[in-house]
């Protein structure tokens, strides 16, 4: 069976009325025949038909045991780290998503538990960094943003030589171009606000656990804390779902079309995305992945904010906006945006420059991207060269 068919029906049919679309069970309780006696659902929080059948779709894709679908993907990661206890460590990834740095950073910090950031694109860093404590690898492959590749598989036989957990955050990528479980890796998270719901329409996270036993853990902290997405988000990321391997694969091959002008433009220094064969760990990336994803960064050759600011503001398809994985095509800077939440020194130590703009390759047709990007990085050089001149009059 393909993957696409995989897919389209992974999404079940309504048992009850035939219906070829999965219901919204728009509700907060169930009647029970008596205390205790119930259809499998007694309160809405602990559990839903929609949520239900979301988490095992999912779960069917990952290659897992169980999913939970949270509100958001921060509250998928803040189940996950509550898995840990005051003492313990985590081994994170250097180039890591903004809201999970400030949330290891701010949150998690005064309860004692401690994370080390090393750049896991060198798996000698991540044996030598493990210590007694650490219980939880975290990794990004792709990172965001700078598009770093682990060696999924190589770090795993590390986790499980040292009973230390590992996590992969599979957002990037998606199951349709990656699948961490089946490389060795314990817990996949999404935020399902991207690629899986797809259509910039919802906020969603999505934990998928390789055995039970973790699974059940987790689902007893989404029961306990209770950040569960609602019936009706659920319903959109299992719409956005059933166009998920169409969709990916366009937003791939828009992405390697778009990275191989950016790579030829002389206003760029560097680039970053891992379907280019000069891309770090690229055979990593060609050996673990089966497409390459829909987000470039690139940076500057004049390494500025204010460089990077004149692209961002200067585009007509790419719109400046926060998240990615929609349809539509976006960028960012991430500096000003989505990793302010870190420290310069340390943003810069991990790659994020302070000229590096992010995009988010959509599904427009890719011509008209590339003469969008084209046009605006036209007029960022003109924006620079007459500050320059301004600068010396």
């Amino acid at each position: 069976m393909s993957n696409a068919t995989k897919i389209i029906h992974s999404i079940p049919v309504d048992p009850l009325t035939g219906s070829i679309a999965v219901p919204i069970y728009q509700t907060s309780t169930f009647v029970q025949e008596a205390p205790g006696e119930h259809k499998g659902f007694d309160y809405a929080r602990s559990n839903n038909p929609t949520r239900e059948t979301l988490e095992k779709i999912v779960a069917q894709l990952e290659g897992g045991e169980r999913a939970s679908a949270f509100a958001s993907g921060l509250a998928a990661i803040d189940a996950v780290v509550k898995l840990l206890q005051s003492g313990d460590e985590i081994l994170a990834v250097d180039d890591i998503y903004g809201g999970a740095f400030r949330l290891f950073t701010h949150i998690y910090a005064k309860f004692g538990i401690k994370v080390n950031y090393v750049d896991t694109t060198d798996v000698a860093n991540v044996l030598d960094a493990i210590t007694p404590q650490t219980k939880l690898i975290w990794l990004e492959t792709p990172t965001n943003p700078t598009l770093k590749i682990s060696d999924i598989e190589s770090i795993a036989k590390i986790a499980k030589q040292h009973n230390v957990l590992l996590c992969v955050d599979n957002t990037f990528a998606s199951p349709v171009l990656q699948q961490p479980i089946a490389l060795g890796a314990d817990i996949v998270i999404h935020s399902a606000t991207k690629y899986l719901g797809g259509h910039s329409d919802l906020i969603a996270g999505i934990v998928i656990s390789a055995t039970q036993d973790l699974g059940d853990q987790i689902k007893f902290i989404q029961n306990a804390c209770g950040a569960i997405l609602s019936p009706h988000d659920s319903w959109l990321v299992i719409r956005g779902i059933e166009t998920l391997e169409l969709r990916v694969q366009q937003h791939s091959r828009n992405a390697q079309a778009v990275a191989e002008y950016l790579a030829n433009h002389p206003a760029i220094d560097k680039i970053y995305y891992p379907g280019l064969a000069t891309h770090h760990n690229h055979d990593i990336a060609a050996k673990q992945q089966s497409g390459f994803g829909g987000v470039i960064s690139f940076t500057l050759k004049v390494d500025t904010e204010e460089a990077a600011k004149a692209v961002v503001c200067n585009t007509k398809y790419f719109k400046l906006a926060e998240s990615l994985g929609g349809v539509k095509s976006l960028l960012c800077h991430p500096a000003q945006m989505t990793h302010k939440s870190i420290p310069a020194e340390k943003r810069r130590a991990s790659g994020v420059a302070d000229s590096l703009v992010r995009l988010s390759v959509g599904l427009e047709n890719v011509e008209d991207l590339i003469q969008d990007i084209d046009q605006a990085l036209v007029k960022a050089q003109q924006t620079v060269a007459a500050e320059s001149v301004a600068t010396f009059q």
